[in-house]
């Protein structure tokens, strides 16, 4: 979600139309300078004073520089930013990056710091350009349907740094993909902090009715818009993250089974295998529910890949919790995973909790973890071995630019010799080797 925003702010400031703004990689170079801040690791704040005194030094050799913060630390400190780094000229949250334009105008106006971290809701979605393709030659692309989070999970400061949650008008996601698609999109990625709790909503002319569970009272649920979508003949593939396992709705399982576009690969994070934990981290499921629900998605799409996330060392883990949660990962069979050490977001309920667990055991478990993790990810990758996968070709291999790479539907990426005309394309390639990280292919050539 953070590198979508900041795409979002070169987009912005670029199409401002009152001046000319290009990116640059040199901060030397630059006359604004923009941070955009996440609050989800540890000493996040400290981090961005630290990255703010390096480019201190620019404001006094350039007067007329614009220093801004804004994203999640942004919207958590406000103020408070410019009170300690007076030089920062600009400070604003997730929901105000859109005002950036208005922001730097009234800031060389009036010469005072301006602060602006509110959530207007529905205002940034209608104010935003539209979306930007990845670096897929134009194949790709991210769309927000919408922000913020209701769930107020007691480690997450989500809800207090992007807002509830709100989502987007169904007709307004439906033409921004039209368009996208137009241009020569194949593959889109639906983004949310909780983006299965989606519910747009319709206009009466939008089609469905309440009766078919697609809807109720005009309001679109998360498998109608996929359903939308996939009927764009120009649309190959349909992606969605993040997910909340509360929101996994059987209309949303059914999808997976009924709807080839979207691809075989969920993101469902779970963060404890231990029902004591998930209480205290108020998940609102138990490990039994999690698992019903990854039954039913394996009976829906069989050859569904499940990555997750999990928060080790939370406070209050005994050593049965975490054996929990270590059993939960064979269960499963995740094929991949975000893991880190708990580490307390100011202003969230677990960070007053009790925290007696040593440094070194949370160390110990989270390389544990992520060692069986990667074990039963290289398992995957080696029964992929002689299939033929579809994949959209990225661009050149990271370490051989002498080759291309692409991504499969299951979201592993496939190195392989092939043409730069190919970047962009998706193609057919039987993989010939399953690497730690990585899969070895070739490209199928037609008959």
């Amino acid at each position: 979600m953070n590198e979508y925003d900041s795409d979002k702010m070169v987009d912005i400031l670029a199409g401002t139309g009152t001046e000319t703004v290009v990116r640059t990689d040199t901060p030397e170079d630059a006359d604004i300078i923009l941070f955009n801040t996440c609050s989800v690791r540890e000493k996040a704040q400290e981090k961005v004073f630290h990255d703010l005194g390096r480019v201190r030094h620019l404001k006094q050799l350039k007067p007329g520089l614009v220093i801004g913060v804004g994203g999640c630390v942004a919207s958590q400190e406000g103020a408070a930013i410019v009170a300690r780094a007076p030089y920062v000229d600009i400070v604003f949250g997730p929901q105000t990056l859109h005002r950036l334009p208005e922001l730097i105008a009234a800031r060389r106006a009036s010469g005072r710091a301006q602060v602006d971290v509110s959530f207007p809701e529905i205002e940034k979605f209608d104010a935003l350009p539209p979306a930007s393709t990845t670096d897929t030659m134009s194949a790709a692309a991210f769309v927000s349907i919408m922000e913020g989070c209701s769930k107020y999970c007691t480690f997450c400061v989500v809800p207090y740094t992007r807002g509830e949650e709100v989502s987007r008008p169904f007709e307004s996601v439906l033409a921004e993909i039209a368009s996208l698609a137009a241009r020569g999109v194949g593959e889109i990625t639906l983004l949310g902090q909780n983006v299965n709790a989606y519910r747009g909503a319709m206009s009466c002319s939008a089609g469905g009715s309440a009766a078919d569970g697609a809807q109720s009272d005009d309001f679109a649920d998360l498998a109608l818009l996929i359903e939308a979508i996939a009927d764009m003949p120009e649309i190959e593939r349909i992606r969605y993250t993040t997910s909340h396992p509360r929101e996994l709705t059987q209309r949303l399982i059914d999808i997976h089974a009924s709807t080839p576009k979207l691809v075989p690969h969920l993101h469902l994070p779970v963060q404890s295998g231990s029902d004591r934990i998930l209480a205290a981290m108020k998940r609102g499921y138990t490990v039994l529910e999690y698992k019903s629900l990854v039954r039913k998605l394996r009976i829906a799409r069989p050859e569904l890949s499940l990555s997750t996330d999990f928060i080790v060392g939370f406070p209050g883990e005994t050593a049965e919790d975490f054996e929990k949660t270590m059993k939960l990962i064979d269960d499963v069979g995740f094929d991949a995973s975000f893991s880190f050490i708990y580490s307390p977001r100011p202003g969230t309920p677990a960070a007053d909790m009790a925290d007696d667990t040593p440094q070194e055991i949370k160390v110990e478990r989270l390389m544990r973890l992520q060692k069986r993790i990667e074990e039963l990810a290289f398992a995957v990758s080696q029964a992929m071995v002689g299939t033929v996968q579809r994949v959209l070709v990225e661009g050149h291999a990271r370490k051989d630019a002498a080759e291309l790479a692409g991504r499969t539907a299951n979201n592993r990426v496939v190195n392989f010799a092939g043409g730069e005309r190919l970047i962009g394309q998706f193609i057919d390639v039987t993989i010939t080797a399953a690497l730690p990280h990585s899969l070895r292919g070739e490209v199928v050539i037609a008959a």
